[in-house]
């Protein structure tokens, strides 16, 4: 008989009062219990008499070598059961004790081993599969998912991507390059193919370049139409990592085995954007939520990328070919962005403070963040599900009103804008769902805006003045808020402002124009006069142009006049209140100023009226200006002769590089080859030399 209770052992056999098999023993006995029994076995009886005595505190090792160890009462009753299984020892009953090998009356061990009961698949704590959710493309055939990636070869390939792009955007814009002459509809197609190529070729430069394809989808005031159609399309293209990768990842930044942190991680992401990917999880406490995992290796991805692109931004910025654009500007509001956006405990306090903002507001959820299961690179959030915001056949199938949200996306970005003054950045479909009682879902909020009080209130005294058909109060709120350039005369842009507001105001209602259209007349104006529009304003015109097209794929008959209706009263009654008492004496103080200071300037600028007129008087001006367009004609002309001639010349030495190739003198085709490369940099330098002249041009 054998006794497995903890630190109670001393069980032995005795017949005619003699010791014949000691189980075990434990030194620091005490509470000693004896007990005697008589068994029959066959012929022969046999006294059994069992001493256990409890040890609390064994500090001796037992039988093979192995502590002695209190095991609770709690293990004791459930090895209860193990008491009742019968096997056969040598023939006789005996009795197995949690499948312990039995010791038979004659000493012998017995050869019995634990029968285990078959193993039963645990439950699952994770929410059944996401409808719609396929198997995401793995990322292992790129060379950016290498983290052991050389940094000269990666400066290689961007600057390889540039150039091929800087010839292509050339050629596109070249009247001559078209064969039977040039057409608006045959630009339109080759950049539409430019467009193309360029998207597949910011898929295969990584992350780095598909956040800014995607940020630049939202600049039409930079981009062609065409490019900013085919690089939004990213957002639908974006591979995944590896299951190992994640997990190995998730481990080194929260310093724990996921087998710790969580009791269920699924492997695999239901979502993947540029800069990481989305899996499913379940704590220990039962709670199911999302964890966010950056992609490994990307801090040093863009620190190269970006180091290049400053380099590129700054030949942009002193390139009059590229026009007057701040590209340093650009690129450091980009950098910026991108270096937030892989910073998820930034994320994690973006995602906070969105849902404090909504906190009163039952129809819009913000998942929770849980902070100790987050760090720099990893993010877990509450889990969240819904349809999204796009899938009309499941908001059908569900019974949703769909006029409602299309309603309620609209007014909850507005009340981002005019009361929080925090919004979000990217509203896409793919980071709003709907919920159960048609509340709106916000996902991710890596890309976030705020608007300053100082600009909201210059945003508001804007939308006064387009209000009042004001152009001057218009072009001076734009001033104030940088979006134009106080250089120049100004005359050009006042009357361009006074045609979009005749033109935006006079609609009826049934001729309103959408968002998207307003937009791009903004943008139009302002590539042929000095503005520039602040990162901030055209995330928000690119947010409500989406937001306003889901709003007519859910309702045909949504009218975004109407839902902000309600809003713009608000606004226009909240001014009139402030034209009374202490802001109207503020008015007429402003205008005391501004009178003062025209006042005081005056002299100035009569003086230099006058040296003006006398130029003008002594023909100075006139004569110069004939002069010098006789020189750039000429020079004009030259410089396309130039850029003929080395045309023929390229590609006389392509044509003889082929034929060698293909003769097997690889020397002298290589020769060739580099020979027609430096040609067609000699055809590229031409052509931004002729633009140069032809923005000289414009500016006389």
């Amino acid at each position: 008989m054998a006794a497995l209770l903890a630190s109670q052992s001393c069980c032995y056999v005795s017949e005619a009062a003699r010791t014949t098999k000691a189980i075990g023993f434990s030194s620091s006995l005490e509470n000693t219990f004896t007990a005697e029994s008589t068994h029959s076995f066959g012929t022969k009886s046999k006294r059994f008499r069992v001493e256990m005595r409890q040890s609390e505190t064994p500090s001796k090792p037992g039988i093979n070598g192995r502590s002695v160890k209190m095991v609770p009462a709690s293990e004791v009753m459930k090895r209860k059961d193990g008491l009742n299984n019968v096997n056969k020892v040598n023939g006789s009953a005996g009795k197995v004790v949690n499948g312990s090998s039995l010791v038979n009356i004659n000493g012998a061990a017995s050869s019995s081993t634990l029968v285990k009961p078959p193993k039963q698949k645990p439950e699952s704590f994770l929410p059944p599969p996401v409808e719609g959710v396929r198997v995401l493309p793995s990322d292992e055939g790129f060379s950016w998912a290498d983290e052991n990636y050389s940094s000269f070869q990666r400066s290689v390939d961007v600057w390889s991507f540039v150039l091929a792009l800087r010839i292509r955007v050339l050629f596109d814009n070249a009247n001559w390059a078209y064969i039977g002459g040039f057409t608006e509809e045959k630009q339109k197609s080759r950049r539409r193919e430019t467009a193309s190529w360029l998207r597949e070729s910011v898929l295969q430069l990584g992350p780095t370049f598909i956040k800014l394809g995607q940020l630049s989808s939202t600049r039409s005031d930079l981009f062609p139409r065409e490019f900013v159609d085919e690089l939004s399309k990213l957002q639908d293209r974006v591979p995944a990592f590896s299951p190992e990768k994640a997990r190995r990842f998730i481990e080194t930044e929260l310093g724990a085995p996921i087998s710790v942190m969580y009791k269920e991680f699924e492997d695999q992401p239901i979502a993947a954007a540029s800069l990481g990917q989305v899996h499913r999880a379940v704590l220990h406490n039962g709670e199911k939520v999302v964890v966010k995992v950056q992609r490994p290796g990307l801090k040093k991805l863009f620190d190269i990328d970006l180091r290049n692109l400053k380099l590129i931004a700054e030949y942009f910025q002193k390139s009059e070919s590229f026009g007057t654009n701040d590209w340093v500007g650009i690129y450091e509001e980009c950098a910026t962005i991108l270096y937030q956006e892989i910073d998820y405990i930034n994320e994690a306090k973006n995602a906070d403070r969105f849902r404090r903002d909504f906190r009163n507001i039952s129809w819009v959820r913000v998942p929770l963040v849980y902070w100790d299961y987050s760090a720099m690179k990893v993010l877990t959030l509450e889990y969240v599900p819904g349809i999204k915001i796009n899938k009309l056949d499941a908001l059908a199938a569900r019974g949703y009103n769909r006029s409602r949200i299309a309603s309620r996306a609209i007014e909850a970005y507005l009340i981002q804008i005019l009361k929080t003054g925090f919004f979000h950045a990217d509203p896409h479909p793919g980071n709003l769902a709907i919920d159960v009682d048609e509340s709106i879902i916000y996902y991710d909020f890596g890309m976030m805006g705020e608007i300053k009080t100082f600009t909201r209130t210059r945003l508001l005294d804007l939308f006064y003045s387009v209000y009042e058909k004001d152009a001057k109060k218009v072009m001076q709120n734009l001033i104030d808020l940088e979006a134009l350039q106080p250089t120049g005369d100004l005359s050009s842009v006042r009357r361009s402002i006074q045609f979009f507001l005749d033109n935006l105001l006079s609609q009826s209602p049934d001729q309103q124009q959408t968002l998207a259209a307003i937009g791009e007349d903004l943008f139009a104006i302002s590539q042929d006069q000095p503005f520039r529009f602040p990162s901030t304003f055209t995330f928000v015109i690119r947010a409500f142009s989406t937001l306003e097209g889901i709003g007519y794929i859910l309702d045909p008959d949504f009218s975004f006049v109407k839902v902000a209706a309600p809003y713009a009263q608000e606004l226009l009654d909240l001014k009139q209140k402030q034209n009374s008492g202490t802001q109207l004496v503020q008015q007429i103080r402003k205008q005391a100023d501004d009178a003062r200071s025209s006042t005081l300037s005056m002299p100035y600028r009569v003086q230099r009226i006058e040296e003006f007129v006398k130029e003008l008087d002594s023909g100075d001006l006139k004569l110069r200006v004939r002069v010098l367009e006789s020189e750039r004609a000429a020079r004009k002309a030259t410089i396309l002769q130039m850029a003929t001639m080395y045309t023929v010349l390229g590609g006389t030495l392509l044509n003889i590089g082929v034929t060698f190739s293909n003769q097997g003198s690889q020397l002298v085709a290589n020769g060739s080859f580099v020979g027609a490369g430096i040609f067609m940099l000699l055809v590229l330098r031409s052509m931004q030399r002729v633009n140069k002249l032809d923005k000289f041009e414009k500016m006389i």
